[in-house]
C-alpha cells in the first residue's frame, strides 16, 4: 500500500471512514522504512512490535468512535526524547544501553492524541551539529542526494519525512536544528517560541535554547503536530502558561495587508546565488498575495554566532557533566579508581564534536574567564532580543533565507568546525531571542537540491507564521515536489 502522498488529514479521514486501518497503515510505514533506510540511516531504533500493538488498539478506538487528532497515524521522534521502555541514545555511545523509565511530556501528548510511534530517529550526538554526521549510529543521508547531508541536528527527522517513511516527526531546535534540515530536505519545520512546548524528558543540550518542534511534509500537517504537543507543563519550569490556539482554525486567512520585514543583515554577500534567486521569487509571491514588503535592521546579527556558541557550549558543559558512568549509560572500568573510570567513560562515550564543545564551554565558565566570555555573551543576547522586539513594532513577521547554501557533500565541512557552525548563521538569532521560526520549501538549486524560506514571528505567534506559510504553499507548487527515492517505491 502506498501512503506517503497522503497528508495527516487524509489519513485521518480514511481511518475514520474505515477505508484504511491503522494496522495496515503502520505495517506499510514499517515496510517503507525497511525498503529505504539502508540508503538513508534515518532511524536508530524501529519499534515494530510496539507500533503494531498500538495500531491494533487505535483501530478499536476508531471503531468505537473514539480517538484523538492523531489516532492511528504513524509518526517518529528524534532519539533525544525519553520514551518509556525504549532505548534512548541521543546518538551517543555513552547512552547506547539506556532504556528510559518514562515518557517525555511531548511523547505523552502524542500518545494521548493516539499517534503511533514507529521509531527513534538518527541525529547529531546530543544535538550538537549541523549535518547529522556526528552520530554514533552513523551518518544520515539526504533523500534528494544520498551523497549529501540532510542538515542537523534533526537530520533523521527531516530525512524520514522527505523520503515518505513517516508523515510527520518531532525534532528539537537549539540553533536551527529543525529548520535547517527541513530546508535541506524540502519539508516544513517549525521552531516554536521558547516555552511553548514542554522540554520535560528531552535530553538537554543547551537548556535556555532547546525547543521541541515538528517536521512535516506540508504546513497543515505541521500545524496539527504543533497543536498536539504544545501547552503548559508544570513539570517544566521553563514552560509558559499561555493558551494554545487552534492552529488550523484560521490557517487560510492569508497575508493581505500584512507587513513583512526583510532584515538587511540576512541578505549578505556570499549568499548562494540559487538561494538568493529562490528567496527573491518568494518575496515577489508575497507581494502578489497582498503583503507589504519593507527592509528592516537587526543590528546585532553579526554577533549572533559567537554569542550562541559561547552560551550553547557553556550550557552543554554543565548539562553533560551528568554522564559519568555512575548513574546510567555506559561505564568503562579503569584500574585508576573513580577518576580513572570517569576519564575512560567520557573519553570512549563522547564523540569529537561533543568533546570539543564540552572543553570550550568549560573554559568559558572557568574562573577568570566567566565575565569575559559567558557573561558578555548573555549581555549580547539581550541586545539581540531587543533587536527583534523593536523590529516587531514595525512588521508582522520577518522573511529570510534558512541557510547560506543548499545541502553540502558528506565530509565537506567535517575538518572545518567554524564553517560548519556558520551553516546556522540565519537560524541562530531566533533561538537567542526565544521567538518562533518556520522553514518551508521555496525552490531548488541548479543541482536539484531543495531551498528553504524562513519566516520568523513574534513570541507565541506560531499561528500567524503558519498562516503566512500556508498562503505561500498554496500559491506555489514547491511542497508537492518529492525526491526520486520517494517516487521510486
Amino acid at each position: 500500500m502506498k501512503f506517503q502522498n497522503l497528508t495527516i488529514q487524509e489519513m485521518r479521514q480514511k481511518l475514520i471512514s474505515g477505508d484504511l486501518t491503522s494496522v495496515a497503515l503502520t505495517r506499510a510505514c514499517l515496510e517503507r522504512i525497511k525498503a529505504t533506510d539502508n540508503q538513508l540511516n534515518a532511524f536508530i531504533t524501529v519499534c515494530e512490535e510496539e507500533a503494531l500493538a498500538a495500531a491494533a488498539i487505535a483501530d478499536q478506538q476508531l471503531a468505537a468512535g473514539n480517538g484523538g487528532l492523531l489516532t492511528g497515524i504513524p509518526v517518529a521522534v528524534k532519539d533525544i526524547f525519553n520514551t518509556l521502555d525504549v532505548r534512548t541514545t541521543c546518538g551517543s555511545k555513552i547512552l547506547d544501553n539506556y532504556i528510559s523509565p518514562y515518557d517525555a511530556t511531548a511523547i505523552t501528548k502524542l500518545r494521548e492524541q493516539g499517534a503511533i510511534i514507529v521509531g527513534k530517529l538518527n541525529m547529531d550526538e546530543f544535538a550538537m551539529g549541523s549535518s547529522s554526521e556526528n552520530s554514533a549510529a552513523g551518518v544520515v543521508c539526504n533523500p534528494w542526494d544520498t551523497e549529501r547531508v540532510p542538515g542537523g541536528s534533526s537530520g533523521g527527522s527531516a530525512a524520514a519525512v522527505a523520503a515518505g517513511q513517516v508523515v510527520a516527526t518531532l525534532g528539537t531546535d537549539t540553533g536551527g536544528s529543525v529548520r535547517q534540515p527541513a530546508s535541506h530536505c524540502g519539508v516544513v519545520g517549525l521552531k516554536p517560541t521558547y516555552g511553548r512546548v514542554s522540554r520535560y524528558g528531552v535530553i538537554a543540550f543547551a537548556s535556555s535554547l532547546d525547543q521541541v518542534g515538528p517536521v512535516a511534509g506540508n504546513v497543515e500537517d505541521c500545524a496539527i503536530m504543533l497543536g498536539a504537543v504544545a501547552g503548559y507543563d508544570p513539570a517544566d519550569s521553563t514552560s509558559v502558561d499561555c493558551p494554545v490556539p487552534d492552529y488550523l482554525e484560521n490557517l487560510q486567512q492569508g497575508v493581505a495587508g500584512k507587513k513583512i520585514g526583510l532584515p538587511k543583515e540576512y541578505f549578505i554577500e556570499g549568499l548562494d546565488p540559487d538561494i538568493k534567486q529562490a528567496v527573491d521569487a518568494a518575496i515577489a509571491t508575497y507581494r502578489q498575495l497582498g503583503a507589504e514588503i519593507m527592509e528592516v535592521s537587526l543590528p546585532h546579527t553579526d554577533y549572533s554566532v559567537a554569542c550562541y556558541y559561547l552560551i550553547a557550549m557553556a550550557e552543554a558543559s554543565s548539562n553533560l557533566a551528568r554522564y559519568d558512568g555512575v548513574r546510567f549509560g555506559v561505564r568503562k572500568e579503569s584500574g585508576d579508581g573513580l577518576i580513572g573510570m570517569y576519564q575512560q567513560t567520557r573519553s570512549a562515550g563522547f564523540g569529537d564534536e561533543v568533546k570539543r564543545r564540552i572543553m570550550l564551554g568549560t573554559y568559558a565558565l572557568s574562573s577568570g574567564y566567566y565575565d569575559a566570555y559567558y557573561l558578555k555573551a548573555q549581555k549580547v543576547r539581550t541586545l539581540i532580543r531587543q533587536d527583534f522586539h523593536s523590529v516587531f513594532e514595525q512588521v508582522d513577521f520577518l522573511l529570510t533565507p534558512v541557510a547560506p547554501t543548499p545541502a553540502f557533500k558528506i565530509g565537506e565541512k567535517t575538518d572545518d568546525p567554524l564553517q560548519m557552525y556558520l551553516s546556522d548563521i540565519f537560524t541562530i538569532p531566533t533561538n537567542l531571542a526565544g521567538t518562533c521560526g518556520l522553514s518551508l520549501p521555496c525552490g531548488f538549486s541548479r543541482e536539484g537540491l531543495p531551498i528553504g524560506l524562513q519566516l520568523i514571528g513574534q513570541p507565541f505567534a506560531e499561528a500567524e507564521i503558519l498562516q503566512a506559510a500556508y498562503a505561500f504553499e498554496q500559491a506555489t507548487d514547491w511542497a508537492n515536489k518529492v525526491p526520486a527515492l520517494s517516487r521510486d517505491l
